[in-house]
């Protein structure tokens, strides 16, 4: 089995066993052995599918403000922990191939396979709940044709998004594209970086 076939899999099993309760409280029950690469993968799809959820709670336009803004923070929290989880799995993926020598004429990729995942597992976010609104009965039937026609886009889009992980994942193992990482840095969520945050710890201030 390709390593974007078991990855789809249990992003799918992931998303399956959020909606059994479907609340953005639900702990995380995750079947896989810890630190694993399929406890990484179950891990980040859990995230996603949580902070897709809250993305739509957040836009209900008769939310209470004061909820609304806890959300964003949860949200921008979310965020961080994706970004983290995606650097962790390239550092599970450049630890595996650790003994590899690029070619003399091996090429970089623009992006890192985590990136690639993290694509992939919102992908398979898109493509759970386009095909409940194809097959929505309350909805009108010109609705369902148009949310069939876009799910059959994203599943063209999951064929081409599966091959190109795989070919990555090939070419880093034979040496064809040397794998390196750059951290994300995302500054927003840093007291030492996000000047609104570190006048607040400054002033002894707290945030929300």
């Amino acid at each position: 089995m390709s390593f974007s076939i078991s990855a789809w899999e249990i992003f799918n099993q992931s998303i399956n066993d959020y909606h059994l309760k479907d609340n953005v409280d639900t702990p995380v029950n995750n079947p896989f052995q810890e630190n694993s690469l399929e406890w990484l993968l179950y891990a980040k799809n859990w995230i996603d599918t949580v902070q897709w959820h809250l993305e739509d709670i957040i836009r209900d336009e008769n939310i209470e403000p004061t909820e609304a803004l806890k959300i964003k923070r949860r949200i921008d929290s979310s965020n961080q922990q994706r970004t983290d989880l995606v650097e962790f799995i390239d550092s599970w993926f450049l630890q595996k191939h650790n003994n590899v020598t690029p070619d003399s004429d091996a090429k970089i990729n623009s992006e890192t396979p985590a990136w690639a995942v993290d694509r992939l597992s919102i992908l398979a976010l898109k493509v759970y709940h386009m095909s409940l609104e194809a097959s929505r009965e309350s909805a009108s039937e010109e609705h369902r044709n148009n949310c069939t026609a876009k799910l059959n886009v994203l599943l063209e889009q999951k064929k081409d998004l599966s091959e190109a992980i795989d070919q990555l994942l090939f070419d880093i193992e034979n040496g064809k594209v040397k794998m390196k990482v750059y951290k994300q840095m995302k500054m927003y969520n840093d007291e030492s970086l996000n000047p609104i945050l570190y006048q607040n710890v400054k002033n002894g201030q707290t945030k929300i």
